[in-house]
């Protein structure tokens, strides 16, 4: 598989792309995109056979189950770091090993319906969050120590977006196979 092809595949959608500046239309849109991402995850996953749920989405790469347990995970931490952002001044965050997240047995022993069901809860409190926020809010920064800076939450809910978007093309890839 050359170099190109894998990199399609590990990035369906693109790498992200932080913009110079983040405008309060890009804030908004990315909140719509994270409020609809559960169901457009559910639709993805409809009629998908265990074969395909246990299927890497690439050499070497996570199962579609892996990815979608993943997705709730990573968005519940997403939630806890923009609540401390908006409560703190420029908390550190506490990063965590995804690749050992994803090994663990509730991923490959829970129902993948359990963690969709987690992720629509989940971005039914956070959508309600991120629509309360106002501009200064959305400057509120927190730490990230593995990046070495500070991220801003205007920035933070552009890269959950992407970060949505970027999974539902992981299995969208198993799916069309």
């Amino acid at each position: 598989m050359s170099t190109q092809n894998l990199e399609e595949l590990k990035y369906p959608i693109g790498k992200f792309e932080k913009p110079d500046v983040v405008s309060p239309q890009q804030i908004k849109n990315a909140i719509e995109e994270i409020a609809e991402l559960p169901i457009q995850i559910e639709a993805a996953l409809e009629g998908l056979s265990n074969r395909q749920l246990d299927t890497p989405y690439r050499p070497e790469g996570w199962t579609i189950r892996q990815v979608v347990h993943h997705i709730p995970d990573s968005h519940m931490n997403a939630y806890v770091r923009f609540k401390l952002a908006l409560t703190e001044e420029n908390p550190t965050i506490r990063p965590y090993f995804e690749d050992r997240w994803a090994n663990l047995k509730d991923t490959t022993l829970t129902p993948v319906n359990v963690s969709v069901q987690l992720l629509k809860a989940l971005h039914q409190r956070w959508v309600i969050l991120l629509r309360s926020m106002n501009n200064e809010d959305s400057q509120r920064t927190f730490f990230h120590p593995e990046k070495g800076s500070s991220l801003t939450l205007a920035e933070v809910v552009l890269i959950y977006a992407w970060h949505g978007k970027h999974h539902l093309g992981h299995i969208l890839l198993v799916k069309n196979q």
